[in-house]
């Protein structure tokens, strides 16, 4: 290969690297009282065993949780996957890793193991999982096109991946369903279903990806 092709090659590579580090507007990452996502009636409104039925989560499952937070989902998928399955909870921050650890041992759930992520890469094994969800947390990704190849990679043949979130600006701690569709495409994955059910005042959506 030619010199100055090869010069324009590396160019080329950072020019794409550059656009995909770009940032979109994001919102800071939640650092605050866990406690936040524990309200009672929090289950009930997500109809989050509904969610679970949609992306197949099922006993024996292999399930990914990433931007876990206090562990909410966590739980409840550990629960229904049971001893066959296992929930990896994706984190990058350190303070709730050790949350959801000791919310492990003390709901007796072993099949639940934590993963100290990057911003842009889940670090899940690749060809391993079954389903992901990312819960109110897609907001916040600042890198995240490279971050869902690297979940694609993770997934296995016929695997889902969903998204919760609420239509917004980046910056509101929401953003808008059709930007998430377009990234979602970037990094190879296609749209197979849409719901809005999970919140009834119409902010959330749900969207399931293959």
């Amino acid at each position: 290969m030619l010199p100055g092709k090869s010069v324009l090659f590396v160019l080329i590579g950072l020019c794409c690297c550059l656009a995909e580090a770009a940032a979109r507007p994001t919102s800071d990452p939640y650092k605050g009282d866990l406690a936040i996502f524990e309200e009672p009636a929090r289950a009930k409104n997500l109809q989050i065993e509904r969610v679970m039925d949609l992306l197949g989560i099922k006993r024996g499952a292999q399930v990914a949780d990433i931007g876990a937070g206090s562990g909410w989902f966590t739980v409840r998928a550990a629960r229904r996957v049971g001893k066959e399955g296992a929930v990896l909870a994706v984190e990058i921050n350190p303070d709730y890793i050790r949350h959801i650890k000791k919310r492990a041992r003390k709901e007796n759930l072993p099949n639940i193991r934590t993963i100290l992520g990057k911003t842009d890469d889940p670090l899940l094994p690749q060809g391993s999982i079954d389903a992901v969800l990312i819960l109110k947390t897609y907001h916040e990704i600042e890198k995240p096109i490279p971050l869902l190849r690297h979940v694609r990679a993770a997934m296995k043949p016929g695997a889902r991946l969903g998204i919760i979130d609420r239509n917004g600006t980046g910056t509101d701690h929401g953003l808008d369903a059709e930007v998430v569709i377009k990234e979602a495409k970037q990094a190879g994955f296609s749209l197979a279903e849409q719901y809005d059910f999970v919140k009834l005042d119409g902010m959330d959506y749900f969207l399931i990806f293959r």
